[in-house]
């Protein structure tokens, strides 16, 4: 293992022998790492590695079990994040935590609100607010509720808000995994402004080529230990996989037979979700794997939630050549189609449950004996979830919010295929997974659609539904603007439906 060697006189922050236990359970152990003034420093690895609970300790939100942390060679120990913030260590978490009730301003200054004498000075928290995003890329209104904004509008939000606070140490926890391109790009140049101002940058992403793009330095977890560190000119993507899962990732997406001319199964006529999606018309056939392309905001999410009942909406489905009205998901949940939420951890799973409570819910009714719910069998499935979706976890009776983010996904999957469904649709897949747990979820979404299953997926990495998927709607201002198939399922072709420019302006 070579390694990226760092004077003492220029770091910024040194952590040595961190390590954390839950229980029995030893999560990091052993972690030297350290920061330079003015130096991206990305942290890799899988989900599970330990990454996260690397950031929370270096920003005061847990406390190592064991280790030393220096800041300016001086040691330094943190009774909370604010004790942390002091010392000018922000973090920007991977979950958003945000007032959903307050508009974006108000989350931006939250608890540091600006005042005009006795009264707080609403316009100049407004305009504060209005310049935080747009250095972001973004031109979110800052009189906006935070619960009417996307995901990665609130993922934006929270950066705006994080960045205000004095800082020299600034901690990005997978701060990309929602945003667009565009968005993404305009994050890059923000973290190179604040790095050309001498701030240290500790950087978690699963997007490795925008690892490679920022980083400076590459340290690589795995199983909770440091297993290389590197200037990030040694290393290639690849390399950077290798690294992290211990094998050669050389093939992601798995091998797919030629999809066959089969019955349609779901036909969509007109359907409008009032304020999102408007005349969207497609149909899905029996084992195909469609795919729904657009920009954050196009109204993918929206029509899908309309589609099963999960919004109003109004137009014709036909389900096996029979109309159907799904006034609520259960109904779709019924008739055999399930919807995999984006926001695994708000809407997919109830986090502070235990393992046996997220995967039985939907489907208690398979479970229930004579006067009460047969334990047994439900622990039965549990095993076989395990062993069928390779959930790793140190014990059956965890929390699913203790678990990582891939293994999450793995769970939510299991979970909805408790109820047997011949339409799956997935929305946002492997958000925020790491490439091992990616290779394991495109392979689960192939062996459905050889089983005679019916997907749709709804993303925002254009590789990932160009790799799995047979035919690519794409969705643009709440309609659906073009097919892709064939030759024509490329990251160009794809861009200029999704942003309505001409093919010799894209080019």
């Amino acid at each position: 293992m070579s390694s990226a060697e760092t004077s003492p006189a220029a770091l910024l922050f040194e952590a040595t022998g961190l390590s954390k236990t839950f229980g029995i359970v030893e999560v990091l152990k052993d972690i030297n790492i350290n920061l330079r003034a003015g130096e991206v420093h990305a942290i890799i690895g899988e989900n599970g590695a330990g990454k996260s609970t690397l950031m929370k300790i270096i920003a005061g939100n847990q406390p190592p079990t064991r280790g030393e942390m220096k800041i300016d060679g001086e040691t330094v120990t943190f009774s909370g994040p604010v004790d942390a913030e002091h010392r000018g260590i922000v973090l920007v978490h991977q979950e958003i935590l945000l007032a959903p009730d307050l508009t974006v301003a108000q989350n931006i200054y939250l608890g540091r609100e600006l005042h005009k004498g006795v009264f707080i000075d609403d316009r100049a928290m407004n305009e504060g607010a209005a310049k935080a995003v747009r250095d972001l890329g973004s031109d979110i209104d800052p009189n906006t509720i935070v619960s009417r904004l996307s995901i990665a509008q609130r993922q934006l939000v929270q950066i705006a808000r994080v960045l205000l606070v004095p800082h020299r140490i600034v901690i990005f926890d997978e701060p990309t995994a929602s945003l667009t391109p565009h968005e993404t790009d305009a994050l890059l140049k923000v973290i190179r402004q604040i790095r050309a101002k001498g701030v240290g940058v500790l950087y978690i992403s699963h997007r490795l080529p925008e690892v490679k793009e920022i980083a400076d330095r590459v340290t690589v977890l795995r199983d909770g230990r440091l297993v290389a560190s590197h200037n990030t000119s040694e290393l290639q993507p690849a390399d950077m996989a290798r690294l992290m899962v211990g094998r050669d990732v050389a093939k992601l997406y798995p091998d797919r037979h030629a999809a066959q001319a089969r019955e349609t199964v779901l036909e969509v006529e007109h359907l409008n979700v009032p304020g999102y999606a408007q005349d969207a018309s497609f149909q899905l056939r029996k084992g195909e794997i469609l795919g729904f392309a657009g920009l954050v905001g196009a109204g993918r999410t929206e029509l899908m939630e309309g589609m099963v009942g999960l919004r109003p909406s109004r137009g014709t489905v036909r389900h096996l050549g029979k109309p159907v009205n799904f006034r609520d998901v259960h109904a779709s949940l019924k008739a055999g189609i399930v919807y995999l939420s984006e926001d695994r951890k708000g809407k997919g799973l109830l986090l502070t449950k235990d393992l046996i409570v997220n995967l039985t819910l939907a489907s208690l009714g398979k479970f229930a004996g004579v006067l009460q719910i047969d334990r047994k069998r439900e622990s039965a499935a549990l095993d076989k979830a395990i062993r069928d979706f390779d959930i790793r976890t140190g014990a059956k009776d965890i929390l699913a919010g203790q678990l990582s983010g891939g293994n999450q996904q793995k769970l939510l999957l299991a979970k909805m295929m408790l109820l047997d469904p011949s339409i799956v649709i997935i929305d946002e897949p492997t958000r925020g997974i790491d490439i091992g747990n990616k290779e394991q979820i495109y392979k689960f979404i192939a062996n459905l659609a050889e089983e005679g299953r019916s997907i749709i997926v709804v993303s925002s990495e254009m590789p990932e539904l160009i790799g799995i998927c047979d035919r690519i709607l794409v969705m643009r201002s709440g309609r659906i603007v073009g097919e892709v198939t064939g030759d024509h399922m490329n990251e160009n072709e794809i861009v200029v439906l999704a942003t309505g420019v001409t093919k010799e302006e894209a080019a």
